[in-house]
């Protein structure tokens, strides 16, 4: 299984008939570039999103996004206070907040992020972080003990009280275990997001877990607004999210960010911190409530309701909704993805959302509350290889918005 989305595998390629939407700067009106001279200063999506505008509304307070991915490292400048007790699915040596790669911890920066000591300035910075480590690229061919690992991984996030499910890689192997822990998680009345991939330009294969029905398949965009040449296009795309030009951890000594792509991992990211946010203003909503609205605002030139193959319903607009009060939220148990009956709420916060990390597997102690309970189910987990891809460069041809890019360890 391939890492995350951090580092595109580069995804292809144009949009070819799907009309563009111009760029960010049509988009969102009035979108200032920061100008810090850090890190801060190359999140040029957070200008263009008017992020600055939608944290005097809400900052994601009281959401936990659960991140599956190479782990969390929770002491980073910019996820102190920020990251909850996860759980390690490997069965390898370490905990969930030993981030073997560095990919997990970039994606949970994007989401949740503070932007202390010049680090990633997450989209919804209120919200909190509850990691779940699975094994990726070499290290699940190396270190890996547990094949279930997950499938494992997102019946635990289903069992705690994460809303959000944010998984930044990808393969081309179906797994019947992934598969219903994931229908599981939907009826837990979770809102689950993946990456399609960064092979858009190559193979340009159906991924998993963005093609299957209850995920959510985010494609990469760039900052012209147009779909990430890596992005894959093979009808898993729900929505688009920026990916391209998106600084990352270099690696596992986390000394320095790197420049490059984030593809579809980072857009992956992005977009669970988008649904943080509107989340956030309505908690009562269900999941699908809050689905409805990305996509009723998503961005487009073409007719609502349909789909792009390259950016799905469009560009994500979280802004339309938490500056604006657009979009409308529809039936609380219909999917907008499968248009068929859910069942399941996700639980509203508890005191835990303030709860600091702890190590995995130490359980509840001095009153604090676990945010997630170690619930592994039985049986293999066809892993098939995933796909995570970071592909560098950001070229595109028509299209409106940006192209979700899974995670692979190469860039």
């Amino acid at each position: 299984m391939t890492a995350g989305m951090g580092r595109p595998p580069r995804r292809v390629r144009v949009l070819g008939a799907v009309a563009a939407v111009a760029s960010w700067s049509v988009v969102f009106v009035g979108a200032a570039q920061p100008a810090a001279a850090d890190t801060r200063s190359k999140q040029w999506y957070l200008g263009a999103m008017q992020a600055e505008e939608m944290w005097k509304v809400t900052t994601g307070e009281g959401i936990k996004v659960a991140v599956i991915d190479s782990g969390v490292n929770s002491s980073t400048p910019s996820l102190r206070g920020q990251v909850l007790q996860g759980v390690d699915a490997t069965g390898a040596p370490g905990d969930e907040t030993d981030d073997y790669d560095g990919h997990g911890t970039t994606m949970a920066e994007l989401i949740a992020g503070t932007g202390k000591g010049g680090g990633l300035k997450g989209l919804a910075p209120g919200a909190k972080i509850i990691p779940l480590r699975i094994g990726l690229d070499e290290f699940q061919e190396k270190h890996t003990k547990a094949s279930d690992d997950i499938a494992h991984a997102i019946r635990t996030a289903a069992d705690g009280d994460a809303r959000i499910i944010s998984m930044s890689f990808g393969g081309y192997g179906v797994s019947p275990q992934q598969h219903e822990a994931i229908k599981y998680a939907e009826g837990k009345g979770k809102l689950l997001f993946a990456g399609v991939g960064n092979e858009g330009h190559q193979e340009n294969k159906r991924g998993y877990p963005a093609a299957y029905p209850a995920v959510v398949g985010v494609a990469s965009a760039d900052r012209a607004g147009k779909v990430s040449f890596y992005s894959q296009h093979a009808g898993t795309a729900d929505v688009a999210s920026p990916g391209s030009d998106v600084p990352r951890w270099c690696d596992n000594s986390f000394k320095r960010y790197c420049d490059g792509d984030g593809g579809t991992s980072a857009a992956t990211a992005i977009a669970s911190g988008s649904a943080a946010l509107v989340w956030s203003l309505h908690p009562d909503w269900t999941a699908n409530q809050v689905l409805n609205v990305l996509f009723d605002t998503a961005g487009r030139d073409w007719k609502d309701g349909t789909r792009s193959d390259y950016l799905g319903h469009g560009l994500i607009r979280p802004s339309m909704s938490v500056l604006k009060g657009k979009g409308d939220p529809g039936a609380p148990d219909i999917s907008p993805l499968t248009k068929k009956r859910t069942t399941g709420r996700a639980a509203p916060s508890g005191p835990s959302a303030q709860t600091p990390a702890q190590p995995a597997g130490n359980g509840a102690e001095g009153g604090q509350t676990v945010a997630v309970k170690d619930t592994r189910s039985s049986g293999g987990d066809d892993r098939s290889g995933l796909l995570l891809g970071v592909a560098a460069a950001v070229a595109v041809l028509g299209g409106i918005a940006y192209a979700v890019i899974r995670r692979r360890k190469a860039a």
